[in-house]
């Protein structure tokens, strides 16, 4: 059966059926991408929560890989955008060109046209171009000359960054920040996860491993309408406002995370559930998800700078701190 066919003969998924969809997925990508199983889960909940992953960490940890895979698994359209300090806004959205053949303007459109769309090194571009990007991540759309074009559905953006201490990078404005649903940051692995790597890439005798393709964007939209169908109880939404809140008064916290932030933190949540075959969701949710949905939306006070305290250790101390409902698991659901 094609994934096409699997798409097809699911427009609907149960929150179950979705997690196991996820599973299979993830499972594939992990045959390229080793020894991550945190980050790509957390990349596949952003799939799943329909928004937009931004991976922070050194050159040369697999970030541009773990796009592409996901692109290649899921089936989606795939485009790359190299960002550097020359790139135009223009050269992401597109541009109106003269045909001479025809003698009319014609709209050639640019990478952003895609499913899946890898902004590699988002940060080694000026600020303006960077937020060529701002309507296409917040509306799905772009809007050139007077005319406003969707963007193809499912549409993702994965971005990379590496560390603002790092030459020839411009820190990502708070607005494009917070249009990122979560960042997720790699890491090195551990010296049996890169003798793993090394084991894998010598037996395959290629630079990287073949990957099937599992799903296709039907599907992916499927699996995203599982994840509304997931519950939250009120006083778990009670609790994300607390957690919200208490980035706003928070002693080392300059500027707290803003309504996105809450409703990350649910969608995430909602999309943890489906991972772990529930169709609702609970407090344990939230605080696995609450550092990569918030830790980006906040902005420390500058002497934190010179202390090395971090914004993810910040928000780690607060979900410690903020007092979590008492939810009484039910049964899952069945599939």
């Amino acid at each position: 059966m094609t994934s096409q066919d699997r798409t097809a003969d699911h427009d609907v998924l149960t929150p179950r059926q979705a997690g196991e969809r996820a599973a299979e997925v993830l499972a594939e990508v992990r045959t390229a991408v080793v020894g991550k199983p945190r980050p790509l889960d957390m990349v596949m909940l952003g799939i799943l929560a329909g928004g937009h992953v931004l991976i922070e960490d050194l050159p040369g940890l697999g970030k541009t890989l773990l796009a592409r895979s996901f692109a290649t698994v899921l089936g989606l359209d795939f485009r790359r955008i190299q960002f550097t300090p020359d790139l135009l806004p223009s050269d992401v959205t597109g541009a109106p060109f003269y045909d001479q053949r025809t003698a009319e303007m014609v709209f050639r459109p640019g990478p952003v046209f895609t499913h899946l769309l890898l902004a590699d090194e988002i940060n080694r571009t000026p600020p303006k171009t960077q937020a060529s990007l701002l309507e296409a991540m917040a509306e799905s759309q772009v809007s050139i000359d007077g005319s406003t074009r969707p963007l193809p559905d499912p549409f993702v953006v994965v971005a990379t960054a590496n560390p603002i201490e790092y030459e020839g990078t411009y820190s990502l404005p708070e607005a494009q920040l917070d249009r990122f649903l979560l960042r997720v940051r790699m890491g090195y692995l551990t010296a049996p996860e890169e003798t793993g790597m090394l084991r894998a890439r010598i037996a395959r005798a290629a630079p990287e491993a073949v990957l099937r393709t599992l799903s296709g964007p039907g599907e992916v939209l499927a699996m995203r309408a599982a994840v509304e169908q997931v519950e939250v109880e009120d006083d778990l939404l009670d609790y994300v406002v607390a957690l919200v809140g208490a980035t706003r008064g928070h002693q080392h916290i300059q500027v707290g995370a803003s309504p996105r932030g809450g409703l990350a933190l649910v969608q995430l949540a909602r999309a943890r559930a489906v991972l772990d075959l529930r169709d609702y969701a609970t407090p344990e949710d939230v605080k696995d998800v609450a550092v990569a949905a918030l830790a980006h939306r906040i902005t420390l006070k500058p002497e934190l700078w010179v202390r090395q305290i971090d914004a993810d250790d910040v928000v780690a101390e607060i979900v410690q701190s903020v007092a979590a409902p008492q939810t009484l698991p039910r049964s899952p659901v069945a599939s």
